[in-house]
């Protein structure tokens, strides 16, 4: 295996037909009607839990076979579980998909809007991805902190939302299971975020040899910008 990444040795890296494309599909999906996109999204969950298995069945190769010290072990532990973050993403992508089925069945109701304040909220838990993917090529402690980070504020848009949806089903009672199913929308949408701050705290673990799940942002920060 390879160590020792440098953080600057490549321009920024795109990652097609992976968990980034899957989620965007999803999010581009909301408040549409094209259930063709949909129940592709729904479909292409299957590769990806297929992809988590052959990936786990590697580190555990790579661990029998080459027997990994020191930050090569790291990386195949860390490897192990990202993937397994990765596919719990496309999970979430899913039940977007899933939950954009229900919706377009039954239509959102005006005084919910247009889905821009989720649609937002998605687009930055996507970005959260990307950032993170990259971060993790480059083994970039300092971009990690900042995926860690921006999860605190994807957390804190998404209680505004909540917030907002509640007010709308105590206004107009007819709108709960329409609200509650675009809070559920927003949940997944939440655990993306989650999800990402996970494989961040996988990249400082390789590249600084310290575990940083559990210590709050500031001990994380604090741990990717030493020397």
């Amino acid at each position: 295996m390879r160590s020792g990444l440098s953080p600057t040795a490549t321009p920024p890296i795109a990652y097609p037909g992976s968990s980034i494309a899957q989620v965007r599909s999803a999010l581009s999906a909301l408040g549409g009607d094209d259930a063709a996109q949909v129940e592709a999204i729904i479909a292409r969950d299957a590769a990806v839990d297929e992809m988590e298995v052959a990936l786990d069945d590697a580190c555990t190769h790579i661990v029998a076979r080459r027997q990994p010290t020191a930050i090569d072990l790291r990386m195949v532990m860390a490897v192990g579980k990202s993937v397994t973050d990765l596919e719990r993403i496309g999970d979430e992508a899913k039940k977007i998909a899933k939950t954009q089925r229900k919706l377009a069945s039954r239509g959102v109701p005006e005084s919910l809007g247009n889905l821009v304040a989720i649609r937002q909220l998605g687009e930055r838990a996507g970005q959260m991805l990307h950032d993170v993917l990259d971060a993790f090529v480059r083994l970039d402690t300092e971009a990690a902190a900042r995926v860690a980070r921006d999860d605190e504020e994807i957390d804190q848009h998404f209680k505004s939302i909540v917030r907002q949806l509640v007010t709308y089903m105590m206004e107009d009672p007819r709108t709960i299971s329409t609200a509650i199913d675009v809070i559920f929308i927003a949940k997944s949408i939440e655990r993306i975020g989650d999800h990402a701050k996970n494989i961040a705290e996988d990249v400082i673990y390789i590249a600084k040899g310290r575990d940083v799940r559990h210590r709050g942002l500031a001990a994380l920060e604090q741990e990717a910008l030493k020397p």
